[in-house]
Parts: structure tokens; sequence; C-alpha cells
């Protein structure tokens, strides 16, 4: 399992690089055809309510998937994604099962 972390205006947190870790982990393990992970941190000085920002890009083989979410706290952020990108590798798996 690949997973590269890019904190962009934020400060590099060890925490939470090992919590996205653990997240990413579960799904790593789940769909064995995945190479690896791109995760980026980023916070958006207009939005003060939400404005913590998880993008996650997966590659895998075929297109890409990508997810990304503006939440409160990076946390709530990344279980978001993670959550969207279950959703995606689903239906790419079933794409894989009927060819």
């Amino acid at each position: 399992m690949i997973v590269n972390f890019q904190y962009v205006g934020v400060d590099v947190s060890d925490t939470l690089s090992e919590f996205t870790k653990e997240k990413l982990k579960k799904i790593f393990d789940r769909y064995e055809f995945l190479i690896s992970a791109e995760v980026h941190f980023k916070q958006d000085e207009k939005d003060h309510d939400a404005g913590k920002i998880c993008n996650i890009e997966l590659s895998l083989p075929g297109p890409r998937i990508f997810a990304t979410s503006n939440e409160r706290n990076f946390e709530v952020s990344v279980r978001e994604t993670v959550s969207d990108l279950e959703r995606q590798l689903k239906k790419r798996k079933e794409v894989y099962k009927t060819h």
C-alpha cells in the first residue's frame, strides 16, 4: 500500500496521516487491484464553517478514481471521501466481474 500525502497551506500532521492510512488500509485490503493513493489536504480560507478539504485519488488499472469533500474538520472530510471512494470501487468491481 503506497500512500503519498500533500499538505497545501496546512501544517503537516502525523496523527491525521495515520488516521487516513488506517481508513485507506481497509479499502486496500478489500480491493486487491489498487496500486496507490494520493491524498491532498487543503484549507479553504473563504469557507469559515467548513473549509477543510480532503482530495484522494486512487491509482488502479483503468481510469483513476477521485473523490473530494469539504467538511468542518479533516477527520470528517477523510471519512466522507473514503465513503465516496468505496461507492465508486463497488461499481468498478462489478465491471471487472462482468468481463
